[in-house]
């Protein structure tokens, strides 16, 4: 069973980089035709997926982040990390990392889930 963990800072200041990490377990990152995305929830919305690293190292944006939005992996410690610069307090919500075999850039779709992480963009 793949199980995923999110970790990182819980309050980012305004302008600053949000840096958030999955670990892995139960699977790898480099399975073929697997792919781990982060998937974030704004207070009172909807979820809403931001992007995906494949199992071949691709990477996939949605239009409206993709400007300030960066997913990376380290196949060595079986991570994969989220970039978002610029923060504003609108992109307070609770960030998850997911995973699903086949490409999807709808967040229901997606199989294994992280529990989450409250993050927090304020001065």
């Amino acid at each position: 069973q793949v199980q995923l963990q999110e970790s990182g800072p819980d309050l980012v200041k305004p302008s600053q980089t949000l840096s958030l990490t999955c670990t892995v377990s139960g699977g790898s990152i480099t399975t073929s035709y697997y792919y781990w995305s982060w998937i974030r929830q704004p207070p009172g919305k909807g979820l809403e997926w931001m992007g995906a690293i494949a199992y071949d190292g691709s990477t996939y944006y949605s239009p409206s982040l993709k400007s300030h939005t960066s997913i990376s992996r380290d196949t060595s410690k079986n991570q994969f990390s989220l970039q978002l610069g610029s923060v504003t307090p609108e992109d307070t919500a609770v960030y998850y990392c997911a995973s699903r075999r086949g490409y999807s850039d709808y967040p229901r779709a997606y199989d294994y889930w992280g529990q989450g992480t409250q993050v927090t963009v304020s001065s």
